[in-house]
């Protein structure tokens, strides 16, 4: 694993973990921002997976 492969995917556990936190607290409304970054790091995480 390649070191900004290792970035990608702690960065995406990061927001998720920031998500789960902002649901728990002030709903999911507030949280979407976290949510779709976990997301879109994780997508590009498994992008440059296959590549």
């Amino acid at each position: 694993m390649k070191l900004i492969d290792a970035v990608l995917l702690s960065l995406a556990v990061v927001f998720v973990i920031i998500g789960i936190y902002e649901v728990m607290t002030l709903g999911v409304g507030h949280a979407y921002w976290a949510i779709m970054l976990s997301f879109s790091f994780l997508f590009l995480y498994m992008y440059r997976k296959k590549k």
